[in-house]
């Protein structure tokens, strides 16, 4: 279905959580304004590497970022700005975002502050009526008791978008008299708010709904090449930073760093087991590593963990003194360390739990262990089983 008065908003909270993903934020911003953000909130993440690097980035990007109860110590004033008003075919949609003032603004603690809510959000409403908005929206990062709360305590608000450690909610509630969005935290969801618009362009009815973005959801090509050129960048710098910490560190790299207990590789495997390791070859498994470097993701902290063997673990991928490719989902991945062999006995088969360590609701939504077990169970014959067909995703 196509809408002809439409606003996009996110309500922010989408900085990384530590310094190697800094480039993450400057990106993330360059894609919402390529694809014609209209309103962009912040929350204390968004702070995290200071209140001068975020204005830097709103200047470099023209993104408009909100809020309106985030204050400059020195000059008394919005350290952002606080709202805006948008003419959507002839509707003015006033947009103003929150954050908590119980957050910790990071580095920026010493130059801005943050007051207390409600307050502000009337006098905001206020304004942003008397210049002529009749539909107003919340870009909040109070969190779900709060911004309920808020919403309840001050009339006037007619869309909710809420943000800051909430849970994903299918379809929007009605909280008093404003529809309210719930999209959880993972960014894996779009929500889409419907305002029914009276007489003098005031809203009688609202709904929402939330959208997963799966693999059906088509690329617009200028974000796919955008991401793809980050991607690339992205990943040949946490390539060389690895190396650098690798020199600066002295890997050693003969076995005598190894612990007893270490990861020893599939061809080790497969020298006692022939038939479960030509059976693993015809895997998904088999192949994981290369889904990471056709992407370009082989250096992301995020990704790589569960495409290789025992990540930084000894002997494993990124602390292995053994010369072994551990590549791929392999033998260890799902038995344990190979000089743990004889620990296993009998005992050897693989539980839901291990397989759920990588396989979570973010990167397999329709992830089910019954189901899937089949096609790397060493005793499944190929032609037994139908074509597999999932969803994944990547970071």
């Amino acid at each position: 279905m196509q809408y002809s008065n439409v606003l996009l908003v996110d309500n922010g909270g989408f900085f990384p959580e530590d310094d190697v993903h800094q480039p993450v934020s400057w990106f993330l911003m360059d894609a919402m304004k390529l694809l014609g953000t209209d309103a962009v909130g912040c929350g204390d993440r968004d702070l995290r590497f200071g209140i001068a690097w975020l204005k830097g980035q709103v200047k470099r990007t023209g993104l408009p970022v909100l809020c309106a109860n985030l204050y400059d110590k020195n000059t008394k004033k919005p350290a952002l700005q606080p709202y805006l008003i948008k003419n959507v075919n002839g509707v003015k949609i006033g947009i103003f975002g929150l954050m908590s003032d119980k957050a910790d603004v990071g580095p920026a603690r010493d130059s801005i502050y943050v007051v207390e809510p409600s307050n502000v959000t009337k006098t905001v409403v206020s304004e942003l009526r008397k210049k002529g908005a009749t539909v107003i929206v919340l870009l909040s990062q109070l969190g779900k008791i709060e911004s309920e709360d808020l919403v309840t305590a001050v009339d006037g608000i007619d869309a909710l978008i809420v943000g800051r450690g909430v849970p994903l909610i299918q379809t929007g509630r009605m909280v008093k008299n404003t529809i309210a969005c719930y999209g959880g935290e993972q960014g894996q969801y779009v929500g889409r708010t419907i305002l029914t618009l009276g007489p003098k362009n005031k809203v009688t009815a609202g709904e929402n709904e939330m959208f997963v973005l799966g693999p059906e959801i088509p690329e617009k090509k200028e974000v796919a090449d955008l991401v793809r050129g980050f991607e690339d960048g992205f990943n040949a710098m946490l390539a060389k930073q690895e190396k650098e910490r690798a020199a600066a560190a002295g890997m050693r790299t003969d076995s005598t760093s190894l612990t007893a207990d270490h990861f020893l590789g599939a061809d080790m495997c497969i020298r006692c087991h022939p038939a479960e390791g030509e059976q693993w070859k015809r895997t998904h498994h088999a192949k994981a590593w290369a889904t990471l470097t056709e992407r370009h993701k082989d250096s992301t902290p995020d990704c790589v963990p569960c495409h290789v063997v025992g990540y930084k673990q000894p002997g494993g991928y990124g602390n292995n003194a053994t010369g072994a490719n551990m590549t791929n989902v392999q033998c260890e991945s799902c038995h344990g360390m190979g000089t743990s062999h004889d620990a296993f006995g009998v005992q050897n088969h693989v539980l839901s739990t291990t397989c759920m360590n990588c396989h979570t609701s973010s990167t397999s939504p329709d992830f089910n262990f019954d189901k899937f077990k089949p096609y790397v169970d060493h005793a499944h014959k190929d032609s037994e089983l139908p074509p597999l067909t999932s969803k994944s995703t990547m970071k």
